[in-house]
Parts: C-alpha cells; structure tokens; sequence
C-alpha cells in the first residue's frame, strides 16, 4: 500500500482538529448503526442459543464486510495522485475516533453549568456523552459524569481505533469501529440483547483490554506534564480499576479521578477516587486538557512504535 502510516496517523490528527465531524447524517459510523439495525429487525429472537450464534454470526459477518470494503476503498485511493490518496486515507482514519468532537460535547455541559442551567447541561449529558438517566443528577454529578465520560471515551473513542490502526491499517480501524458500534447498540443485559449482544459485549472487553490500559498510563503521564497530582492518579487507578462492572472502563476513569483529585460515583453502581473532593464545573476543563495531552502522547508512542517498525522491516 502507498503512503506512510506514521504521516496518516498525525494528518488524520489535523483533519478531526481541523474539520471535526460530518453531521451524522454523512457520517459513516452512524451508516454502521443504521444497517446494524436493520439487521437486527429481521432478526427473530427469543432462544438463547440461537440468539447468542446469530448475534456471533452478525459480529463476524459485519466485521468482515467492513474490513473488506475500507481495504478496497484504500486500493482505489491509491489509484490516485499521492496527495490526494493521502488526504483520502486520513480522512478515512479521522472517521474512526473524534477528539474534538468528545472536547465539544464536554464544553457544551460545562458551559450550561456555567450559565447555571441545570436542566440545559443534563440534556447535553444525555444527549452527547451517557446513555443513563440524566434528569435527577445535580451539579456535581453532571460534572462528574462529563468527566467520566471523557475519561472512558479516551480509551474507545481515540486511542482505540488509533492502536488498531497501527497494528492493521485502515481495515483493522474501521473493524474495531465497527464492533464497538456494535457493542454500543447491543450490548445490554436486557431480555432482547441479554444473548444477541453476549458476543458483541465480550469481544469488544477483549478489544478494548489494551488500549484502556494504556489509555490510564498515558492519563498518568498527561497528569504530570499538566502538574496535575500523577501519584495520585497511579494510586487511584491501582485501587479502583476494578470496581466498575466493565472490565476496562475503570482504568482510564480510575487514573482520571486520581488525576484531578475528584471522586466519581455511578449511584448503586461503582465510586472512583473515594474520599476526595466532589467535581466542580471548573474540572471538565481539567479533563479535557488531560484527554487532549494523553492522546498527543499516545500518537507520539504510536509514532515512535510505526518509526521501529518500519526501520527493523527495511533491515530485514
């Protein structure tokens, strides 16, 4: 394939802060959600073993069509001039994360609490960052939630698809986007997904293991370029990683607490960071910085790693 992965990477980077995000109805990911469910209303469920085979056979299927048509996108792009068949290929890998579209759904709840619209902020909450109920939550826990959110997103929303993109290219990206998009929509432990989403839910755990992990070091590492508190940041995580049902997103909510000495609670769920202060509006800011620095860091180790690889691969 023609091009540089290390150049995609970091022109792909300058897209998402340049341009941001189409409007969904252009948006590829939200193309995945729409034929995701139109699958899923031919779909008969109600047993349990063939909800769970149908719902593995759909994860399969779908990454294989995906991977398959982005790999045939990326050969006719290269049919074009280099320049061009580079800004191609970074917009397709922009499209797989967003940071300034995570930085613009935090803003927009902090600058509702700024104007102390309460019911403004939980709205932007709910329709932007959490999919829970958003109308009880006070000041705090809008604030707390936003962090939260920006915290795991780091992990499935940037450095994810960043991390395959480095291990596979441009089809192995797209192929994580689509089993995350997957796992968003199926992934629930109701009586219609409970088994249709089981497959979808558990390889994406085992999709997201490594970049989550890494996601909370490179919080770690943006805490102490920030001065934010990194000792504190490590001990929280080290502590806390665990208590959250999912067994990656308390890595990186974990690490982000510690970080800015806050203490974020899921009621009846899990509590990150206990103890410390409760999340002022003035902490989404700190968040964001955090998210911004990690994935800069994160792109520089990506880089660093494509850099080795190619050298070690040209000697060899």
């Amino acid at each position: 394939m023609k091009g540089d992965k290390l150049l995609l990477l970091w022109l792909a980077l300058l897209l998402d802060e340049g341009l941001g995000d189409p409007h969904n109805r252009w948006h590829p990911v939200a193309w995945l959600g729409f034929a995701i469910a139109k699958v899923e209303s031919w779909i008969q469920g109600g047993e349990p073993r063939r909800d769970f085979w149908t719902g593995l056979g759909v994860w399969l299927g779908g990454s294989f069509v995906v991977g398959s048509a982005i790999k045939l996108l990326a050969a006719l792009l290269d049919k074009l001039p280099q320049p061009l068949a580079m800004l191609g290929k970074a917009a397709l890998l922009k499209l797989t994360f967003s940071m300034r579209g995570l930085r613009q759904a935090a803003l927009a709840v902090e600058q509702a609490l700024q104007r102390e619209d309460l019911p403004e902020a939980r709205q932007q909450l709910a329709w932007h960052l959490v999919s829970r109920d958003t109308q009880a939550l006070d000041v705090g826990q809008v604030a707390g939630a936003t962090i939260e959110s920006v915290a795991e997103n780091i992990s499935d929303g940037i450095v994810a698809p960043l991390v395959y993109y480095a291990i596979g290219g441009l089809p192995l990206a797209w192929m994580y986007r689509f089993a995350n998009t997957l796992d968003s929509m199926w992934g629930y432990r109701t009586e219609r997904y409970e088994w249709l989403g089981k497959a979808a839910a558990r390889l994406d755990d085992g999709l997201n293991w490594l970049p989550a992990r890494l996601t909370a070091c490179l919080l770690v590492l943006a805490a102490w370029l920030r001065r934010e508190n990194s000792r504190r940041a490590l001990a929280v995580m080290r502590r806390d990683a665990r208590a959250t049902a999912s067994p990656n997103a308390g890595y990186p909510m974990s690490a982000m607490a510690g970080a800015l000495g806050v203490e974020l609670e899921k009621v009846g769920h899990y509590r990150l960071g206990g103890g410390l202060a409760e999340p002022k509006v003035g902490d989404i800011r700190r968040a964001i910085r955090l998210m911004q620095t990690a994935t800069f860091i994160g792109v520089g180790v990506l880089s660093v790693g494509l850099f080795l690889f190619r050298r070690h691969h040209r000697r060899t």
